[in-house]
């Protein structure tokens, strides 16, 4: 299903055992899929789990079956062969406590790197995981898909006037081996920086069973507001309010489009 080109940046996957692993390799392996990505594709995996997080382990041999048989991805036995193989990283592991080590072992072969969300399990382990970047001198990337949906992109390019405040709201579904909203809330807590910005200098959150409501005071005085919600499906929105007007997310169907792999060999710094 995939083609072969001399240009390809070839990329490796670390961790199978999550359906991010598959959507990237059908994004840059088939030249049919419609969202496809030319100039990279995914050339080897190492097929990591986490024993004790059932999500991770009971998925992980279908998903490896699938990126072997239907994108003719390799499996190799360790992150040192996958970096000697590869241009660029992509840490997709389901379980962010896994993740600080594995960037370590790729820091270590100088790769580039791109780690999806959870980008860690703890704020310590995501401190150290830059600063081992910035001592190895290796590019370091990590966001949510969701920052470059088209539709969230509209919103930011909208013209309200200057812009005093935003709702973001969305899943946040927890999970017991990942603080708070690392694990899901990470998709409607990127909105808000992503249509305000940087500059977040004070939170106050509420917390039930069912959601979280979390308001950010940011530079200027301009305010964030999350909503993460933990019943039915539910999907994301942001609403952005200006000076002169506001801008309302309109649901398109974006794909997890343009994202992430490629980025990782692009980007100069891990922000």
């Amino acid at each position: 299903m995939s083609t072969d080109s001399a240009a390809d940046l070839r990329i490796g996957t670390i961790g199978l055992d999550t359906s991010h692993s598959v959507a990237f390799a059908k994004l840059l392996n088939d030249p049919t899929a419609p969202a496809h990505i030319s100039g990279g594709r995914i050339v080897a995996a190492v097929k990591t789990f986490s024993p004790d997080m059932p999500a991770s382990a009971e998925r992980v041999e279908g998903f490896a079956a699938t990126m072997v048989k239907d994108f003719g991805v390799a499996l190799v036995p360790s992150i040192e062969e996958l970096c000697g193989m590869v241009d660029v990283v992509c840490i997709e592991s389901l379980d962010g406590r896994a993740h600080l080590e594995q960037a370590r072992r790729v820091f270590a072969a100088k790769n580039p790197v791109f780690i999806d969300k959870p980008i860690a399990g703890t704020l310590r382990d995501v401190i150290e995981i830059f600063r081992l970047a910035r001592e190895a001198g290796v590019p370091v990337f990590s966001s949510s898909a969701y920052r470059f949906h088209e539709s969230l992109a509209a919103v930011r390019r909208a013209d309200v006037g200057e812009v005093r405040s935003a709702i973001s709201y969305g899943p946040a579904y927890l999970d017991p081996d990942h603080p708070d909203l690392f694990f899901y809330g990470v998709h409607p807590v990127e909105a808000l920086y992503t249509v305000l910005g940087r500059g977040c200098d004070s939170v106050v959150r509420s917390h039930t069973a069912d959601s979280d409501v979390v308001t950010g005071t940011w530079s200027g005085g301009r305010l964030g507001v999350l909503h993460g919600l933990r019943t039915k499906a539910i999907s994301h929105k942001v609403i952005v309010f200006g000076s002169t007007g506001f801008a309302e997310q309109q649901p398109t169907g974006d794909p997890l489009s343009r994202f992430g792999a490629l980025g990782a060999a692009q980007s100069s710094g891990g922000r």
